[in-house]
C-alpha cells in the first residue's frame, strides 16, 4: 500500500476550540463519550466484524490515546439513510447520550446535486453545535470509488459557514484511485463500502486529524492553557433552515385518528440498526392508517423490501387526492431492505396537517406486510 499524506484530505480545519477542549478532557483523564452518526459505512458495512469498522477502529485509538480516561462509544449508523433522517434521529440516538466528540458521515448518502441535503445537513449540524454539552464535531466526508463522486458541493458551503473541521476520503485518497497507485478492489469490493483494509484507510485519515490537536493540545496545557468553549453564537443560517427543529415521530409517540387494519409493532428495538421496529404494519387492500400532526414539512419513512412482491399504499395529504403520493414497498435493489424517506411535504404551510395511508395494492404471493416505520416532521 503507498504512503497516504492523510493532512490533503484535512479540506477544514475550522475552529478547532471545541476539539482541543476535548482532547483537553482525555489529557487529564476525564471520561468521554464518542459518538458516530450516519449511513451504512459508518454501521460498519462489509467490515468483516463490526470492530474493525472505522468508527470502532478510531474509538480504540481515543482509547489508547487516553488510557487513564474511560471512554464510551455509540454508534448511531443506519445503513442507506441520509442526513435528513439524521435531523430526526439525532437527539435520541446520538445527544441523548451527551456526548464529547461528534462524527457525522452523510457524503455518499445524500445526493451530490440536491440542495434539499444542503438545508436537512445545516439542520443537522446546527441540532449538533447547539447542544448544551458544545460536543466536538468532525464532519467526515466519503467517497465513491468509482467516480470520484460525492456530496462536498452541498455539505462543504455549511462546513465552512460553521467552521466546522472537516476531512475529505475524496482529497485524501481518491486521487491515489485515479492514476492507479491505490487498486479500487484493494480496499472496496462495490466502490462504496470500504473493507477491513478501507475502512482502515478512513480510520487513518480521521486519527490523523485527531492526532494533530492532540499534540496541540498537550503543547497548550504546558502553556497553562485553560481550554475554555464559549457560549455557542451561530451565524445566521445559510438555507431557509427548515429542519434544525426536525422530529422522528414512533408509534410510542405517534398515535392515530384512524386506524383501520393497521397493527402496532411492540417488539423491543435491540438496537440502532435494529430500525424497523416501533411502526404499523399491514396488509390487506384497503387497510388505513391517519394521523394529524403539526408541522410546515413532513416525510414518510417505510420499509422497502427485496423480498418482493410486498404490497403498495397511497398516501394523501390533507385530503387532497388529485395528487396522491405513491408508497410502494417493493425495494428493486439487492442489497437489503432500505429505510426509505418520502418527502410529501417541504415548507408548506406551518399548521396541523392530516396523513391518511391506505394499502392500494397487494399480491396473492406476498412475501412482507407494508411496514410504516415512522413520521419526521420540521
Amino acid at each position: 500500500m503507498v504512503q497516504i499524506d492523510y493532512s490533503k484530505g484535512f479540506i477544514n480545519e475550522g475552529n478547532d476550540e471545541r476539539m482541543l477542549a476535548c482532547m483537553a478532557k482525555g489529557l487529564k483523564g476525564e471520561p468521554l463519550t464518542v459518538a458516530f452518526l450516519g449511513g451504512s459505512i459508518t454501521q460498519g458495512s462489509l467490515s468483516s466484524t463490526p470492530e474493525l469498522c472505522y468508527a470502532y477502529l478510531t474509538y480504540e485509538w481515543w482509547k489508547e490515546q487516553f488510557p487513564k480516561s474511560e471512554i464510551t462509544y455509540v454508534n448511531a449508523g443506519i445503513g442507506g439513510t441520509t442526513s435528513h433522517l439524521g435531523t430526526g434521529r439525532v437527539d435520541e440516538e446520538v445527544l441523548s447520550h451527551k456526548p464529547d466528540f461528534v462524527i457525522v458521515e452523510f457524503s455518499v448518502n445524500d445526493a451530490d446535486t440536491d440542495v434539499h441535503f444542503e438545508e436537512t445537513y445545516e439542520g443537522l449540524v446546527r441540532r449538533i453545535l447547539k447542544n448544551e454539552k458544545h460536543p466536538a464535531l468532525l464532519l467526515v466526508h466519503n467517497v465513491r470509488y468509482d467516480d470520484g463522486g460525492n456530496a462536498e458541493a452541498v455539505h462543504c458551503p455549511v462546513e465552512k459557514h460553521y467552521e466546522v473541521p472537516g476531512v475529505s476520503m475524496k482529497a485524501a485518497v481518491y486521487p491515489f484511485i485515479a492514476d492507479g497507485r491505490i487498486v479500487r478492489r484493494d480496499i472496496t469490493p462495490d466502490d462504496l463500502h470500504p473493507n477491513d483494509t478501507g475502512h482502515k484507510i478512513v480510520s487513518g485519515l480521521i486519527t490523523s486529524y485527531l492526532a494533530k490537536e492532540k499534540k496541540k493540545a498537550e503543547e497548550l496545557m504546558k502553556e497553562g492553557y485553560a481550554f475554555p468553549v464559549k457560549e455557542t453564537v451561530l451565524p445566521a443560517p445559510l438555507t431557509a433552515n427548515g429542519y434544525e427543529t426536525a422530529h422522528r415521530y414512533r408509534n410510542d409517540e405517534l398515535k392515530p385518528v384512524i386506524c383501520e387494519g393497521f397493527v402496532k409493532d411492540e417488539t423491543p428495538q435491540s438496537c440502532v440498526a435494529d430500525c424497523f421496529k416501533k411502526g404499523f404494519s399491514a396488509a390487506r387492500i384497503n387497510d388505513r392508517i391517519v394521523f394529524e400532526v403539526e408541522a410546515s414539512s413532513i416525510a414518510v419513512q417505510y420499509r422497502k423490501t427485496v423480498r418482493r412482491p410486498a404490497p403498495v399504499a397511497t398516501l394523501i395529504l390533507d385530503g387532497d387526492k388529485e395528487h396522491t403520493i405513491e408508497l410502494n414497498a417493493n425495494f428493486e435493489e439487492d442489497w437489503g431492505d432500505c429505510l426509505y424517506l418520502q418527502t410529501v411535504l417541504e415548507h408548506g404551510e406551518s399548521g396541523r396537517h392530516t396523513v391518511e395511508i391506505t394499502i392500494s395494492e397487494t399480491h396473492e404471493d406476498d412475501r412482507e406486510v407494508f411496514y410504516l416505520v415512522s413520521l419526521i416532521t420540521a
